[in-house]
Order: C-alpha cells, then sequence, then structure tokens
C-alpha cells in the first residue's frame, strides 16, 4: 500500500488562480483555527459531510472544481493495496471532512503530527482521516525548502516539494511535518488547502454539524457574510 500518490496540474491553471485569489482573499483569513503545531499558521477552516457539501458549495461556489476534484473517488484510488484497485472495493466513501486553508510565511513551518481534527467532534477518541490530500495553492518562486514530509513511526516514508497545482493525497495515518521555506521576500507566502477525508459510523456522523466555517477573523466576518446571504435571498 502507497504511503502516498501524487498529481500534477490537478486543475487547469486558470481554476487554481482562481481558487487562490478567493480564498487568500477571504475576509475569513485569520490566524489558524488550529492549535499546537499550527500556531505560527494562518488561514481558516470548514468542518462539513456529505450530506452538507452541497450548503458549502452554494455559500463557496468557487470551491466546487476543488472539491469535485479532490473527493472524486478515483483521485486517491492509487493509495488503496492492489489487490482492491484489482478486484474492487465495497470500501465506504469518506462521508466526513475537515477543510483547511494553510498559509505559512518564510522561515515558518509545521510540526511533526497526525491529522485528528474531527476526533473531538465526533466524539472518537481515536479517529484518524481515511486519507489527507493538499493541493498546493502558492509557492514563493526562488524559495528553498517547504517540502512536506511524511513519515511512519518516526521513519521517512517520503517527501513532496511543493509546486502550485500540484495535488499529494497521503494515507492518514501518517506523521507529516512542514518544513521551513527560505530564500523568498519577507511577505510572501506558501499556501495550500488541506483535505482531512474521514469515515464514520452513523452515530458519530449524527455528531458533526453538517456544515460549519471555523475563522478568528472575529465576529465581523461572519455579519458580513450573513448580510450578503440575505442579499441574495439565501437562507
Amino acid at each position: 500500500m502507497r504511503p502516498y500518490i501524487t498529481h500534477r496540474q490537478a486543475l487547469p491553471p486558470v481554476e487554481l488562480e482562481s481558487l487562490r485569489d478567493a480564498l487568500l482573499g477571504s475576509r475569513f483569513v485569520a490566524r489558524s483555527p488550529l492549535m499546537g503545531t499550527f500556531q505560527a499558521s494562518r488561514g481558516f477552516a470548514f468542518i462539513f459531510t456529505h450530506e452538507g457539501r452541497s450548503t458549502l458549495e452554494a455559500r463557496f461556489p468557487f470551491l466546487r472544481a476543488y472539491l469535485a476534484r479532490v473527493l472524486a473517488p478515483e483521485s486517491a484510488r492509487g493509495l488503496r493495496p492492489w489487490r482492491e484497485r484489482l478486484f474492487g472495493s465495497r470500501q465506504p466513501a469518506p462521508n466526513a471532512f475537515y477543510l483547511n486553508l494553510l498559509l505559512l510565511d518564510a522561515g515558518k513551518g509545521v510540526g511533526r503530527h497526525i491529522d485528528a481534527t474531527l476526533q473531538g467532534p465526533s466524539g472518537v477518541p481515536d479517529a484518524t482521516p481515511r486519507h489527507v490530500s493538499v493541493l498546493y495553492l502558492q509557492m514563493p518562486e526562488g524559495a528553498r525548502g517547504g517540502a512536506l514530509r511524511l513519515l511512519h513511526d518516526n521513519r521517512d516514508v517520503g517527501e513532496v516539494r511543493p509546486r502550485p497545482g500540484l495535488l499529494v493525497h497521503f494515507q492518514g495515518h501518517l506523521q507529516h511535518e512542514v518544513q521551513p521555506f527560505l530564500g523568498a521576500r519577507d511577505d510572501s507566502q506558501r499556501a495550500s488547502l488541506v483535505c482531512e477525508q474521514y469515515v464514520f459510523e452513523p452515530d458519530a456522523l449524527a455528531r458533526l454539524p453538517p456544515f460549519r466555517i471555523q475563522s478568528k477573523a472575529g465576529f465581523a466576518a461572519y455579519l458580513d457574510a450573513q448580510r450578503e446571504r440575505t442579499d441574495t435571498g439565501n437562507t
């Protein structure tokens, strides 16, 4: 079973640029809602379920092409054992997701960890994603470093060097870290969109909100979003 797979140019350049501009220009961008090793990062996040995906896409239509690409079952098919790829699988599809915009300034990184963001909300103490998907939106030109390092039991199993448009899927139980990047302007940022993809039983799934925004941008950002929804007739 492969620890990770990659896809080059997962989105057409025009779609990638539009997605990047919409996310980086969002009113919800602030200090990361994640704790621990993410304290040096910025961004915002969504919790959503399979049923809540339509709400997410209605509120943030610029995410539709991205979600269609990243959540498609065939996109991460290469992570399955070869027997499942050859003979097919009855493995249930992911039904809950944590989608996080991750912004890092020069000299900043993310320490070693295993993604388990939905453990608390789901009430499943040992929950980890089936797999994690990372789409790179931006990497400063001329920068050195910034790689995604993957480990299993503290042993290296791979390293992914970021470049815009590259999509990587990796096994959700893997430790990973993001190395700092150097050699770019002080105001440049490394930007990626990270989707933790989980499979939960019905009782755990029922504890999750179908759709929720996580942001530390402050209440004003939520008021602005609510006004927009009212103005456009959305409820």
